[in-house]
């Protein structure tokens, strides 16, 4: 993946075309977060790693010289495996009024084969990825044989953007390239003059809980010097 991320051409290039559409869609569309559903339930915790990943690495707010940035820097990563958040926040993705860019991540083979099951699962990364793009007109939900009352309850406008990366089957090999493009891709992320790979603000937190833990360990009472946000 690195050789690949040095040598391919820009527009075949994998980390630079998701950084860049990760950049388009965070300072040009205004999207706050990006979805990330593996259908796998092996990757649960995939979109746990991309948070301290993507948002401790672009997660700035001043460039390399110190001045404050004019533009957004980072969005919130979320997500959950693809059957389960199609029962909760899917809704929200297809029809709510805000843009949310989702990444669909499937499978060709399972490590787990029973029956048609894989088949079914697939089906739901493709069918998702579709409705996502496309959406359904009010026509094609009439033709349906809707109740015209609820037709407007079942319109999607579409043209939700996503990704759908699509692998023969979840391999340590496979995952490893996975691992190592979407480090690579938290580079083109990170918008021109910001540090990515620092991680300063991590330092204010913490030495501030150095500071309190001989507080809380203080057998007399201890001369507090801090705000009130913490008083009980």
């Amino acid at each position: 993946m690195d050789e690949h991320f040095r040598t391919a051409p820009l527009a075949a290039n994998l980390p630079v075309l998701m950084g860049v559409l990760a950049v388009w869609y965070r300072d040009f569309f205004g999207a706050q977060t990006v979805g990330v559903m593996p259908y796998d339930q092996y990757l649960k915790r995939f979109p746990a790693y991309l948070q301290q990943l993507t948002m401790e690495s672009n997660g700035k707010h001043v460039t390399l010289t110190g001045r404050h940035v004019d533009y957004d820097t980072g969005a919130v990563y979320w997500g959950e495996p693809g059957t389960n958040g199609q029962h909760s926040f899917y809704q929200l993705i297809h029809q709510g009024t805000t843009l949310i860019p989702v990444d669909l991540i499937g499978f060709g083979k399972s490590l787990n084969p029973l029956r048609d099951h894989h088949d079914k699962l697939s089906s739901n990364v493709f069918a998702q990825a579709q409705a996502l793009a496309f959406g359904k007109t009010e026509a094609e939900v009439r033709a349906d044989g809707t109740p015209e009352r609820v037709v407007p309850h079942r319109v999607m406008e579409g043209n939700r953007p996503t990704n759908t990366l699509l692998a023969e089957i979840l391999t340590p090999g496979c995952w490893a390239r996975w691992w190592r493009c979407t480090s690579t891709v938290s580079s083109p992320k990170g918008r021109s003059g910001t540090s990515t790979r620092s991680t300063s603000g991590v330092w204010n937190w913490a030495s501030a809980g150095q500071q309190i833990i001989p507080e809380l360990e203080s057998k007399d009472e201890p001369d507090l010097q801090h705000d009130t946000s913490p008083t009980p």
